[in-house]
């Protein structure tokens, strides 16, 4: 017989000995399933492993489209005047960079961009937390809201440009009527998910008011929430393509969205290839600078997320 630093009794060779309750055997099994969760090793992962998993597959994706294309432009399926070739988008590039406008059209939306997402935030979140804490709140803008989110960008583009004019705040107001449901209804989803037992928890130790929903509230609907600014920027980025492909103006510049436009003018499949690539890039950049690292934080902060 020998005893445990846990004061588990065991026989010779570590196992329970004859008699002892089932109970006591299954303590010991979760405290040593325990023991291996704390013991699990968090170190940083190798630069040669994280290159192998995370940057090969995009551009091994990437060079096998690519093939494909020139496959395709070399096989003369389709016309040159509708699908140009990967060197004729490639000349574009250089192009609008030796001209110094590659970055100014990139900037003119991505400015617009991220203001109008910050903007919507700001009213999607208090909106939300509104929303979801106060009933006849709920049942009167809920179903509005769920409306509006369902409700394609490009429908707020004609409203808005007769209401504001050809101007920034027409951007802007288009950028909030697509985002601003998204972030409140995401925020809205999260905090329905938070287990009652919190919030009972959260009052006895005197969170209440502002106080739960900075302690309790908003921390235990993070995930939902911070589905719901994805959504949200995606929500931004498309409602302003919309307004930037429709509304045009010497006033507003030149983003990406008009960019698109004057190739289809110009009867340019080139530069609009170019623009289709500039405002995927954008998307995916913004995803993996901000929001990526955000979920990998909020995931690992609650343990759903073990390095392999």
């Amino acid at each position: 017989m020998a005893t445990t630093d846990t004061g588990v009794v065991t026989g010779k060779d570590g196992s329970p000995p004859t008699g002892e309750p089932q109970d006591s055997q299954d303590l010991a099994g979760l405290e040593a399933g325990l023991d291996a969760l704390d013991s699990v090793q968090t170190g940083r992962t190798p630069l040669r492993e994280t290159l192998i998993r995370k940057v090969l597959p995009p551009i091994t994706a990437i060079a096998l489209v690519l093939v494909v294309w020139q496959l395709l432009v070399w096989a003369g399926i389709v016309p040159d005047y509708k699908l140009p070739s990967p060197s004729a988008v490639w000349d574009e590039v250089t192009d609008a960079w030796r001209q110094g406008t590659l970055l100014d059209y990139i900037w003119t939306s991505v400015s617009r961009g991220l203001l109008g997402f910050l903007m919507a935030l700001a009213i999607g979140t208090p909106l939300g937390l509104l929303v979801a804490r106060v009933r006849f709140v709920r049942a009167a803008i809920g179903p509005i809201l769920s409306g509006l989110q369902s409700l394609p960008s490009v429908a707020w583009v004609p409203p808005a440009v007769l209401w504001l004019g050809l101007d920034n705040s027409m951007m802007y107001a288009v950028i909030l009527l697509g985002a601003v449901p998204s972030i409140a209804n995401g925020l809205v989803a999260g905090i329905d998910q938070i287990p009652p037992l919190f919030l009972r928890a959260g009052r006895t130790l005197g969170a209440t008011g502002l106080r739960e929903s900075w302690h309790i509230v908003m921390p235990g609907a993070l995930p939902g929430y911070l589905a719901g600014l994805k959504q949200g920027w995606a929500f931004s980025w498309r409602s302003l393509m919309a307004a930037e492909i429709i509304a045009s103006s010497p006033d507003l510049g030149v983003g990406l969205g008009q960019l698109l436009e004057n190739g289809r003018n110009n009867a340019s499949m080139s530069q609009v290839f170019l623009a289709i690539f500039l405002i995927l890039l954008v998307g995916i950049a913004i995803d993996l600078l901000i929001f990526s690292p955000l979920e990998r934080r909020v995931l690992r902060g609650r343990g759903l997320l073990v390095t392999r």
